[in-house]
């Protein structure tokens, strides 16, 4: 009976665990399941020298980030590419109207 609670409680913390990009360099294509340490919550992006490292982070590591290109995060691959904001958005929509005008 110890033993099929054991493996239940594996089990379920394998299947909540979070999965992160994980990376040192260019090809940031892999994922990794972060399962095998509870702390390990949390997708990070760290940008350091201008090379870029992705993986699994906790709580405590994600606080001690200072870099402005690095950050932390909580869904499933979060930590892929940088999110599109206002400004690229903004961008695309000058060039579009442009490009209509002009061309």
């Amino acid at each position: 009976m110890l033993v099929k609670v054991f493996l239940l409680l594996v089990s379920l913390s394998t299947a909540y665990a979070i999965t992160c990009y994980y990376c040192i360099g260019t090809d940031c294509s892999q994922s990794l399941n972060c399962g095998g340490d509870p702390t390990l919550d949390r997708c990070m992006s760290e940008k350091t020298a201008g090379q870029t490292s992705k993986s699994c982070a906790s709580k405590v590591q994600c606080g001690r980030l200072v870099n402005k290109d690095s950050y932390c995060c909580t869904t499933d691959l979060c930590n892929g590419s940088a999110p599109t904001g206002p400004t690229v958005l903004l961008l695309l929509a000058a060039s579009s109207v442009i490009f209509t005008l002009f061309l």
